[in-house]
């Protein structure tokens, strides 16, 4: 198996619970060269998303439909980054000190700020779903959300330090992570979208106009830098960097925004 397929796989295995079969030797080199493939990831678990949608909506209600594909959003990704929403909400809104907020996120347990956090962000992410779902098949757009906001993660590696410097996991193993990562990153995100936008016509648009679709593949990759930008910076003011529980976070708060936009541009234009 070459470096790049290794690299796939390694992104595939941390990211997701897709069944990838490879025994992989998890050097921090791995780990860093892996993380060009989280758009990749990001456009599977949309992809199956989309499909799991189409049916649902076909065979259920909008309201069970949206619960079950929820359900199965969270099931593909084992919860990885809903964990570190958890961590984060329990660490930054404990409004402690540096070194007690990342004392907090380290622990394994979860506290109320957490709870409460991710109780709303899934009952948020559930109306953006089930508005999408009544307009219709939830269109191709919904490919998006998961690509570019595995992408921030890559981006916020690269551009923010780590809070723990080469402690835990992130840095163990992303400690390091440069501009370069972020930018190979990038043409991975972008063609994915445009296979997206050229399956568009086929495969149904529900609700959506041509140009509702083209502002939306405009305005989420934006978005999603510019959300991202703002909420890494908010927590490294108060951590001094970032951790893994963060990258988490991002991706979570992202994915939510960019639903947030989708359903906005279907109601508002």
């Amino acid at each position: 198996m070459n470096k790049r397929v290794q690299a796939m796989a390694a992104a595939f295995q941390f990211l997701s619970r897709f069944p990838v079969r490879a025994q992989l030797d998890y050097t921090p080199e791995l780990f860093r060269q892996s993380t060009r493939f989280y758009s990749l990831v990001g456009a599977a678990i949309g992809l199956v998303v989309w499909c799991s949608a189409a049916a649902a909506s076909y065979l259920l209600p909008p309201l069970p439909a949206a619960v079950l594909i929820l359900t199965l959003w969270v099931t593909l990704t084992g919860g990885l980054h809903l964990d570190g929403w958890m961590d984060t909400a329990d660490g930054l809104l404990s409004y402690r000190s540096r070194e007690k907020m990342l004392e907090i996120m380290k622990d394994s347990r979860v506290g109320a700020m957490g709870v409460i956090a991710c109780v709303l962000l899934l009952l948020l992410k559930l109306s953006l779903i089930y508005s999408l779902l009544t307009g219709g098949w939830p269109p191709l757009l919904i490919l998006l959300p998961p690509i570019w906001s595995r992408w921030f993660m890559v981006h916020a590696m690269a551009s923010w330090p780590m809070a723990r410097g080469k402690e835990g996991l992130a840095g163990g193993n992303f400690n390091g992570m440069e501009k370069r990562h972020s930018l190979a990153a990038v043409p991975g995100a972008a063609l994915l979208t445009g296979v997206a936008a050229s399956f568009f016509p086929l495969l149904g648009v529900g609700d959506f106009t041509f140009l509702q679709a083209g502002l939306a593949w405009l305005l989420l990759p934006t978005t999603a830098w510019a959300f991202g930008t703002w909420a890494a910076r908010r927590m490294t003011a108060k951590l001094g960097g970032l951790t893994g529980d963060t990258y988490g976070a991002l991706n979570e708060g992202i994915e939510t925004v960019l639903l947030l936009v989708l359903v906005m541009i279907q109601y508002r234009l």
